[in-house]
């Protein structure tokens, strides 16, 4: 039996409806982009990236992606270069409470620089931070997704202010307990006056309630007990070059009985390095899962002030004067080196670059991030993650492998690989637009053409406001405190 012709046209319409769908709308459609798989170190040219809200909605080729999606904004991409937005993995705020508003200005200064998400480190503001990680997430404050320890845990009358002081395992218990209600995104846990007996318990508390943590390591234990002990994150290349030590335990006994003092301990440190006992240390710190943050950029800059003492740098614009005042204590402290100091200087921080390479070769996952802060001298937020990148290349790691520690490694410390370090569909909607090419050359992290985050888009125009909203204000600070 012939079937009617409005059943045969029918089932014509039926067949053909996918290729008459009406395109699905995005917010942005970044188009003619090549894609930067960080991961896999490749990039993946003539690509169109959908987000919607601050989500990445669709990734795929351009002519296939222009047809299935439009968006209320298109933002051209052809010659250029998209990753993953950076994270600096060490920051601090601090100075004290007169310094709050010179702090908030540092904040776009790394969204300027194509840096989405930092990690504070504990300084002595810790609930001014933790009130701004609220409000840059309710969109109240403008700056980069924000992680903070709050305040530090440290022993009883500490150098460092901003902290809990701890005298006892109760006092320990006390400050989780605290630092738990304060909902931290981790702990940091230094060394000034903290008994070494209690900083391994802090860390194994931590590791006990499942909360991460980072830290200085007291020179009166092996950097293997904090591993051992499970520490998350170690900051500062230091404490890596430490564990390559041969004879570290036999130092570390002296000095926790007094027999020898801290200078002493560091000199025998400097001459026991042994390349082996190194690699055998970072093989284990890969098998527990420990990161390491090297901050390189923090020590070469104190190492070397006598050959550049940054009195010049441009960058002292963005900076306010209470805080660069604060560098003063470091700068002085480097000006009383004798010439000879200066010259061990610069040998020890060569000895400690050498490191990093060694890291990446056992399987340590390094983490970019600056020590940039108050304090610091010189040490600059935003364009300090650059210099850090550089300074990774220079020292042997590979462009990507340097571009993953800024774009993967945070993410991975924080469990959140799933939801970051990919320009792919369900990732958020941070990103960096590039002139050029990040795995030929680190510079190009520097070539910032647009920023995307939480799925706002920031052009050129945008970002260099920025950096002019903050020059403006220092430049009204610098008058006022001349007056």
């Amino acid at each position: 039996m012939q079937k009617p012709l409005s059943f045969a046209i029918a089932v014509l319409f039926a067949v053909a409806a996918p290729a008459f769908a009406a395109p699905s709308q995005g917010d942005v459609i970044i188009r003619h982009t090549t894609v930067v798989d960080v991961e896999h170190a490749r990039t993946m040219a003539d690509q169109a990236v959908v987000l919607r809200g601050d989500d990445i909605v669709a990734v795929g080729p351009d002519a296939e992606m222009a047809k299935a999606w439009k968006a209320g904004l298109t933002v051209e991409g052809k010659d250029h270069y998209l990753i993953p937005g950076l994270w600096d993995m060490h920051v601090h705020f601090g100075g004290g409470p007169d310094l709050v508003e010179e702090n908030k200005a540092l904040l776009p200064l790394y969204v300027a620089h194509g840096i989405t998400t930092i990690r504070d480190c504990s300084g002595d503001l810790p609930n001014d931070v933790l009130a701004w990680r609220s409000e840059i997430a309710k969109g109240t404050l403008f700056g980069p997704q924000l992680f903070t320890s709050g305040a530090k845990i440290e022993g009883l009358h500490p150098v460092w202010k901003g902290t809990i002081e701890v005298g006892s395992e109760a006092d320990v218990d006390a400050a989780f307990s605290k630092l738990q209600k304060d909902r931290v995104d981790f702990v940091k846990i230094t060394d000034s006056t903290l008994e070494p007996k209690l900083f391994l318990y802090a860390v194994a508390e931590a590791k006990r309630l499942g909360v991460r943590s980072s830290g200085h390591i007291p020179m009166a234990i092996t950097v293997e007990q904090a591993v051992d002990a499970g520490i998350s994150s170690i900051e500062h290349i230091d404490y890596a070059y430490k564990a390559g030590v041969k004879n570290e335990a036999s130092i570390v006994a002296d000095f926790a009985a007094g027999r020898i003092n801290r200078a002493e301990a560091n000199h025998r440190l400097d001459e026991g390095f042994d390349k082996t006992t190194a690699m055998a240390a970072y093989r284990h710190f890969a098998e527990k899962g420990v990161f390491v943050t090297p901050t390189l950029n923090g020590g070469r800059i104190l190492d070397f002030l006598d050959t550049d003492p940054h009195t010049n740098d441009a960058y002292l614009a963005y900076i306010g004067p209470r805080l660069r005042k604060t560098y003063d204590w470091r700068i002085e402290r480097a000006s009383k080196a004798t010439p000879e100091q200066m010259a061990a200087r610069h040998a020890h921080y060569q000895h400690l670059a050498a490191v990093l390479p060694m890291l990446q070769q056992a399987g340590v996952t390094i983490m970019a991030g600056t020590d940039a802060g108050f304090l610091n001298s010189f040490n600059y937020p935003g364009i300090g993650l650059h210099d850090e990148l550089s300074l990774f290349v220079q020292n042997g790691l590979t462009p990507a492998q340097a571009l993953a520690s800024a774009t993967r490694s945070g993410p991975a410390w924080f469990g959140k690989l799933d939801r970051y370090g990919a320009v792919s569909q369900g990732k958020a909607a941070d990103l960096v637009l590039l002139k050029r090419n990040p795995l030929e050359d680190i510079q190009a992290t520097r070539d910032i053409d647009t920023v995307i985050m939480r799925g706002h888009v920031y052009d050129r125009k945008a970002l260099d406001a920025m950096l002019d909203k903050t020059r403006n204000q220092v430049t009204a600070w610098n008058r006022e405190s001349a007056s």
